[in-house]
């Protein structure tokens, strides 16, 4: 005859990564009067991201050096401001436990690395004749950095609204 084992409520699996005491600990360590200092500056190399893509599409449309110029400009400062909000994240991430035992975090870890390449690769071939970097590689690597910057983004969303991370009291 078969046996069959019922599983009780003592018996349940437990994943020990959330058992950790430090698990819910989430509040920020790099903010001013508590608001995290990533929080605040990632809009800027995501709107500029977005500014690039809309340069570029007006240059294609117009043929306007104006847009191209400004393509240049906008890749360059997002480029840049996400640097700074790439300091801030890479600080939380290795100084908050909570921010590190979760997996999101690792994934939107790596996306803003892979766009801050990609910006940076943007604005590189536009540093040598912006007017000649825009069609077609151009255009392609913006909508490439605008589709990265939305996954990372919405990585970005679930841990603040879903884990709460960066708040100040946690979960």
């Amino acid at each position: 005859m078969t046996e069959i084992q019922v599983q009780t409520h003592d018996e349940r699996l437990i994943d020990p990564i959330s058992e950790d005491p430090e698990f819910d600990d989430t509040r920020s360590f790099v903010a001013i009067s508590g608001h995290p200092i990533h929080a605040m500056s990632v809009a800027f190399p995501v709107a500029l991201t977005f500014c690039t893509f809309g340069a570029d599409i007006f240059y294609w449309y117009t043929g306007d050096l104006f847009w191209a110029r400004a393509g240049l400009w906008a890749a360059g400062t997002g480029f840049l401001f996400g640097l700074l909000a790439g300091l801030s994240g890479t600080a939380e991430l290795l100084l908050v436990p909570g921010i590190r035992a979760r997996a999101a975090a690792w994934t939107h870890f790596i996306l803003a690395v892979l766009l801050l390449s990609l910006l940076g690769t943007n604005w590189g071939m536009r540093l040598s004749g912006f007017e000649t970097a825009v069609l077609p590689y151009g255009i392609l690597m913006s909508a490439l950095c605008l589709i990265v910057v939305m996954i990372a983004g919405w990585h970005g969303g679930k841990l603040v609204f879903d884990y709460r991370i960066g708040t100040s009291t946690g979960s």
